[in-house]
C-alpha cells in the first residue's frame, strides 16, 4: 500500500512486479527532485488507486501526481497494460523491491556506484 504525502491518493498493488528499476535521465531527476527514479512495474489489473490524481505527459508516458499535495505517484505508458509505480510512494520504507536494471546510467552521479545485479542500460531498455 501506499500514497501521496497528503493521503488523498492512495494504491494498493497485489502480487509481485513484473520489474524493478532504476532511472537517471533528466526527465526523472526533474519530476523527482532527486537524483532519480526508483520505481516497480505491475500490469494495470493488479493495482488500484483511490483519489483524485492530475497528469502530465511526456511522449507516450501520463505521469500521475497528487493534485492537492503534489506528490509523484505513478506512471501509465500507452499500449503497455503496466503501471510504473514510485518507490518512494511506498508507506512502507525502506522495501524488499531490488531494481533489476537501471536506465540512463550517463545521468546517474559519479558519486554513486553501479548496482552489481542490475542490468545497466544507456538508454531505455531494449
Amino acid at each position: 500500500m501506499g500514497g501521496c504525502n497528503c493521503g488523498q491518493v492512495r494504491f494498493e498493488v497485489s502480487g509481485q512486479p513484473a520489474r524493478v528499476g532504476l532511472c537517471h535521465c533528466r526527465v526523472c531527476r526533474k519530476e523527482t527532485g532527486s537524483i532519480g527514479n526508483f520505481f516497480a512495474v505491475w500490469q494495470t489489473d493488479r493495482i488500484l488507486v483511490t483519489g483524485e490524481t492530475r497528469s502530465w505527459r511526456l511522449s507516450t508516458d501520463d505521469r500521475h501526481f497528487c493534485p492537492v499535495c503534489g506528490s509523484s505517484v505513478f506512471a501509465i505508458v500507452d499500449g503497455a497494460n503496466e503501471v510504473e509505480v514510485r518507490g518512494g510512494a511506498f508507506d512502507d520504507a525502506p522495501t524488499d523491491l531490488t531494481p533489476v536494471y537501471e536506465l540512463w546510467v550517463s545521468g546517474r552521479e559519479p558519486w554513486l556506484v553501479a548496482l552489481a545485479s542490475a542490468e545497466q542500460h544507456e538508454g531505455n531498455r531494449a
